[in-house]
């Protein structure tokens, strides 16, 4: 306990997508990654869309995935404190996942001083300037009427339908997600300016853009986008000081 000292970022790892074969290696990369980062890992961050869709009927759940909830149960369970964030793609999460898991489940922004440096840590959908037709769409999602709605579609076809629709939208969006739009159109970075003209904050640290980026706001403030794990493989690293954008090999 007293090794675990680091503080680990990590986001959009889409699992599920986008089939079973590549689904189930990138899980077998991810655990292999949660091992390597256990012996000195004291908080880790999961900073939302760990699924490509998820959806939490009574008694049941989505097939899949159980190499990486037995991990990070292990995790949990050894004094490791994970935070999972919901994400526009696995908002769906209710009991099962913390009751589970053990981690501490989060569905909104969070600022928080760590060792002496403020960090404001989102997904990061919804944020910025634009895209009114997915903020409609996200309140939509978060209605509790809505949710339950789709409670009542029997899961073999709720998640089928779900599973077209990620699947879609992934192909719809893919090329603009890998695509730098330049630091004055990036519309976290938008928000991130935006914000320190009111509250200074160290590190950004937002998923959802499936690019890796690391941008200096000013001279105190950065931003990092922790891109995805279907091409990248990326997360981030706080040891104390410093953050700094790794890639897992």
């Amino acid at each position: 306990m007293q090794n675990r000292t680091k503080i680990y970022f990590a986001s959009d790892f889409h699992l599920g997508a986008p089939n079973e074969t590549e689904s189930k290696t990138r899980e077998k990369n991810i655990v292999n990654w949660l091992d390597s980062i256990k012996v000195d890992a004291k908080e880790i961050y999961l900073v939302g869309d760990v699924f490509d869709f998820w959806f939490e009927y009574k008694h049941s759940i989505p097939k899949g995935f159980v190499r990486l909830q037995g991990k990070i149960s292990e995790l949990t369970d050894s004094g490791i404190i994970i935070y999972w964030f919901t994400g526009n793609h696995d908002m769906w999460i209710f009991d099962y996942i913390p009751k589970e898991l053990g981690v501490q489940l989060v569905r909104d922004n969070v600022v928080k001083t760590i060792n002496g440096k403020k960090f404001f840590i989102g997904h990061g959908d919804g944020l910025g300037p634009g895209d009114h037709g997915y903020k409609l769409i996200k309140k939509i999602f978060a209605n509790k009427l809505c949710q339950w709605a789709f409670a009542r579609i029997h899961p073999n076809l709720g998640i089928g339908i779900a599973n077209f629709w990620s699947r879609s939208s992934r192909k719809l969006n893919a090329e603009h997600d890998e695509k730098f739009l330049g630091e004055e159109n990036e519309w976290l970075v938008i928000f991130s300016k935006e914000y320190l003209k009111k509250e200074h904050i160290d590190y950004f640290i937002f998923g959802h853009r499936h690019l890796p980026l690391e941008i200096k706001l000013n001279e105190k403030s950065t931003y990092i986008n922790l891109g995805e794990w279907i091409k990248y493989n990326p997360y981030a690293v706080f040891d104390g000081n410093d953050l700094s954008l790794k890639y897992f090999k």
